[in-house]
């Protein structure tokens, strides 16, 4: 349903306009409506029944509302923990007595060893939804070190605790920015990749769960061109040719729960979605919709191209020219076969980027980055950067 900010002198769809409006999300997606997993049926009662279960980036879009899902299960209890205090507080709102789980509340970082280890010694989590990432492509351009520490060396950081205190299982939310990167924070998301599928061992078993957009997320594309239809602004493409992989909020949801399941390969899955939609076309999609609403209001909008920002590609892909999909796996999800770096060369690698990160050294992030991740292309912004970061260094 489209809803507009408070105080914009808007209102939100009648519910019969929501009925409608919701089919053509349907349609413009080009997927079925999601069937919602039991997870208290007997295919999911052996792994989950009296686990104690830990969600990462809890007070986030996709963590939030695994958390919401969980509560229907019959785990022992929900371990949320977020580095945002108002986030965490609000997922904990709105969950507020939903079913009998017994939860938690952990106001930590990811990349904090210390504040980990005392969470996983106290709790001792069997199953773990790794959720917590940074992820706006051109922001963290600019936050080089950010975007390495939290996404990669963050993913490490929860790897190590969950091996040294007996998880069972791991599952790690990614994204299709992850399949041959143009921006850094693709490029840390296939880092972290690396990371859980190369701490797969016979005690921690896990999974990487790998998305496109998630429709209506918090950053992404739509927020964005609803605030800006509510404000009588020009909505902002980047490209009339610009292409993205979409999936709903609920999709998301029950394809990453869905990836626990005992028929479900250990390993990269892919959550492949209808076709990529021209954001062009979603744009004229919500036009044509506020025009039931608004139609004077409607009529004064219009879509400004703005370029393609550093980091952006025209369209994404969901796998690499080295990877290739195993066949079919239940639904619309896909498992993939993906080259993997030796234990020896993904230490070696994270090594080199927490003494880069530590030294605030932007040349070895990147130099580290690349040998990891060799498809990766870094942005002239990036480049720029290093130039500039190298230039300062020779002056000194």
């Amino acid at each position: 349903m489209i809803q507009f900010p408070p105080g914009s002198g808007h209102s939100s769809f009648s519910s019969n306009q929501h009925v409608k409006l919701a089919h053509d999300w349907q349609a413009l997606l080009g997927q079925k409506i999601t069937e919602q997993i039991d997870l208290k049926s007997n295919e999911f009662r052996d792994v989950l029944d009296q686990r104690c279960v830990l969600v990462t980036g809890a007070g986030g879009w996709i963590g939030s509302r695994l958390a919401r899902r969980l509560t229907e299960s019959t785990i022992r209890k929900l371990i949320l923990i977020d580095s945002s205090e108002s986030s965490l507080y609000e997922t904990d709102q709105a969950l507020g007595d939903a079913g009998l789980v017994q939860r938690a509340l952990v106001l930590a970082n990811i990349c904090d060893r210390g504040a980990l280890g005392e969470v996983f010694k106290r709790e001792r989590p069997d199953i773990i939804f790794h959720a917590a990432a940074l992820k706006h492509v051109p922001l963290m351009e600019g936050h080089p070190f950010e975007v390495v520490t939290t996404n990669t060396l963050g993913t490490a950081r929860l790897s190590e605790a969950a091996q040294r205190f007996g998880s069972e299982e791991m599952i790690m939310i990614s994204t299709d920015k992850a399949v041959d990167p143009a921006s850094l924070m693709g490029a840390t998301k296939r880092m972290a990749e690396l990371i859980i599928l190369g701490m797969d061992s016979g005690a921690l078993r896990t999974r990487v769960v790998r998305l496109g957009n998630v429709f209506g997320s918090s950053g992404s594309v739509v927020p964005l061109f609803l605030h800006q239809i509510a404000c009588g602004q020009p909505l902002t493409v980047s490209h009339l040719d610009a292409r993205r992989f979409f999936i709903s909020t609920e999709g998301a949801v029950e394809e990453i729960l869905d990836s626990l399941s005992p028929q479900c390969p250990y390993g990269l899955l892919v959550a492949v979605p209808g076709d990529p939609i021209r954001i062009v076309d979603l744009a004229n999609f919500l036009i044509a919709e506020y025009d039931l609403v608004d139609p004077e209001s409607a009529k004064r909008l219009s879509i400004v191209f703005t370029g393609l920002r550093p980091g952006d590609k025209l369209e994404e892909s969901l796998i690499s020219g080295s990877e290739k999909y195993t066949g079919e796996v239940r639904g619309l999800r896909r498992e993939v076969i993906t080259p993997i770096p030796s234990r020896a060369e993904l230490q070696n690698g994270i090594d080199a980027l927490a003494s880069a990160v530590q030294r605030r050294n932007l040349d070895d992030l990147l130099q580290a980055t690349l040998r990891l991740v060799h498809e990766y292309r870094p942005s002239s912004l990036i480049l720029e950067q290093v130039r500039a970061s190298c230039g300062a260094e020779m002056a000194r």
